[in-house]
């Protein structure tokens, strides 16, 4: 951009002769336009002209075309003072007449910047149409619509409810939503399953100095602790009703108030649920409070089961394989017979449980393939599980029982083994078969 058509005709003959496709200007108007409707990856323009300033060209694009680098020639007798104000945003400046074969170097470098910021901008969005950031595996049309639900709330600060079986990834899932968003923070967890009543509370609200007996310090609770991040309330389905009361409250007024003598305290955070239970049902039935269920789903992910993505199941096997070969120093690949085995399997364990059989072969093997003697007996002669012929959808609790049956009939009866390849553990395999409705076939096999 020059008002000299002798500096056009100069500088077009220069960068012409470089192989560069020139445009030109005579005013600062006709350059953005230019801009606009080019991709230009330099600029070289005279600081004073008649028809347009190219200090305000070089302002203006730094807050539009920020990646565009600027050459900024400038008068001879320019001071000092004049010259820190004109070359502020520039990539480079030359006094007139320039040195041109200096000129041509300083392009090339500017050229060159401008291109490896465009390769990185490319290479960015890519990364970010990629569901594989999330370290989640899966291409099924399932896997791909979670994706999307994803992307669309790890901006927001609705509450999230994440509904999926035992061993599915719903901590993932949750880690994923607060690791890719802006407001990106701590990620603290509770489990809501694992953590007896009289703890949850104080764990959840946390505890002052003096409230109880042999308090002798402040205890911070979950909720403040996540303070500007995520808190991640894992299986939130079986949280004591109790404690349900006092949970609806601290979310929607975000009050910690674990006693009635500690004073108010809000604190911003994004909240995240789980649970492998059927809560509308449990609503219906009076074991869940509707509120605080229309409070924690603002907005819900499914979580397929592996038995349900079965295309998934060979890119999940090979990426764990990856890993453990890794971990052990081998190199091993998996026989088409195992293959087989997985493609059958009705996964009850999900995909925690497909890992641990991975691991756990690539530690026992000794060839360079993973065949069926590293695969548990077990799980050969595993059935998978069936719909009813009546074709109806069945509740988490009825697949989760008929997982289990299948399991302890598999191994016999043999509790240990049958906790072990469903990834559970085997006192949380006592707690389902005992809560469970089918209480004669749970006694059965607790007694043996």
């Amino acid at each position: 951009m020059d008002d000299e058509a002798n500096s056009h005709r100069a500088f077009y003959e220069v960068l012409s002769e470089e192989g560069y496709d020139v445009y030109e200007s005579a005013n600062a108007e006709t350059a953005i336009d230019l801009i606009q409707n080019n991709d230009i990856a330099a600029i070289i323009t005279d600081s004073k002209m008649c028809c347009g300033d190219g200090t305000q060209l070089s302002e203006y694009l730094k807050e539009n075309y920020s990646d565009i680098p600027v050459i900024l020639l400038i008068p001879s007798e320019a001071d000092e003072h004049a010259l820190s104000a004109m070359t502020r945003y520039v990539f480079c400046y030359f006094r007139k007449p320039p040195d041109y074969l200096c000129l041509k170097g300083m392009i090339e470098r500017a050229v060159e910047q401008y291109s490896l910021k465009r390769e990185l901008q490319i290479l960015k969005k890519r990364l970010l149409c990629d569901p594989r950031r999330y370290r989640m595996i899966g291409n099924t049309p399932e896997m791909l619509r979670m994706y999307k639900i994803i992307e669309a709330v790890k901006d927001s600060d609705s509450n999230v409810l994440v509904i999926g079986e035992a061993g599915s990834g719903k901590e993932l899932i949750a880690r994923t939503i607060n690791n890719c968003g802006e407001k990106s923070g701590q990620f603290i967890v509770l489990n809501c399953a694992s953590m007896p009543k009289e703890l949850i509370d104080s764990e959840l609200f946390g505890v002052e100095k003096g409230v109880f007996s042999g308090s002798l310090s402040m205890k911070a609770g979950k909720f403040q602790e996540a303070s500007s991040g995520t808190l991640f309330l894992d299986e939130i389905g079986d949280l004591e009703p109790s404690l349900q009361t006092k949970l609806f409250r601290a979310i929607r007024e975000k009050e910690l108030r674990p006693d009635v003598s500690i004073r108010k305290k809000k604190d911003i955070f994004r909240l995240i649920s789980s649970t492998k239970r059927d809560l509308k049902e449990e609503v219906k039935n009076g074991s869940f409070r509707e509120d605080l269920f229309c409070l924690i789903s603002q907005v819900e992910i499914v979580v397929p089961p592996l038995r349900d993505r079965k295309d998934d199941i060979l890119l999940l096997a090979s990426a764990f394989m990856n890993e453990f070969c890794i971990k052990g120093k081998k190199a091993l690949t998996i026989s088409g017979e195992v293959m087989k085995v997985f493609e059958n399997c009705s996964w009850p364990g999900n995909v925690r449980q497909l890992k641990n059989i991975i691991e756990r072969a690539v530690i026992l093997a000794t060839g360079d393939k993973i065949t069926l003697k590293e695969i548990p007996e077990e799980l050969i002669s595993f059935k998978r599980t069936t719909t009813s012929s009546n074709n109806q959808l069945k509740t988490f609790r009825e697949l989760e029982m008929e997982a289990l049956k299948d399991a302890l009939q598999a191994c016999k009866g043999n509790k240990s083994k049958a906790s072990r390849i469903l990834g559970i553990s085997r006192k949380a395999m006592y707690k389902r078969l005992r809560e469970s409705q089918h209480k004669e076939y749970a006694i059965k096999f607790l007694l043996n």
